[in-house]
């Protein structure tokens, strides 16, 4: 009686891995508009940030504006191949996040709850993309 009855354990660690990777995706989309948002608002405005001393990394409003405008495009559309199972995303989706943690902590004396927000979010995608472990029957 115990041969005949099989379980099939693998269900619900994938159940598990879908649920990390959607929620990477997501994450990583929602990270992307939020580059997006800030480069748009550093373009737009250039007195909606307060500069404190000077720091090593010191670029025009400008010229932020357009790296995390640019930044937050490339995120969003990882974020969405992600999302649609794209086993390269994986990799660009961990590369992605750990540059926009170097680009946030550059931008972290100009608007710093903000940088740390993107940060948490960053460390986050890293940690669900890099644990998931897909199983390729299902692709």
């Amino acid at each position: 009686m115990s041969d005949d009855v099989t379980v099939d354990r693998g269900s619900t660690k994938q159940k598990v891995a879908a649920g990390t990777s959607v929620a990477a995706a997501v994450i990583l989309i929602t990270v992307g508009i939020l580059q997006l948002l800030q480069g748009i608002a550093a373009v737009a405005e250039n007195e909606l940030f307060v500069v404190g001393v000077e720091y090593t990394f010191k670029f025009d409003f400008t010229t932020w504006g357009w790296i995390h405008i640019g930044f937050g495009v490339v995120i969003i559309l990882v974020g969405l191949a992600l999302l649609t199972g794209a086993t390269w995303a994986r990799m660009g989706a961990i590369i992605l996040a750990a540059l926009s943690i170097l680009v946030n902590f550059m931008w972290l004396p100009y608007y710093p709850w903000w940088s740390v927000l993107i940060i948490a979010l960053d460390i986050v995608v890293i940690w669900a993309v890099s644990t998931w472990q897909p199983d390729r029957s299902i692709y």
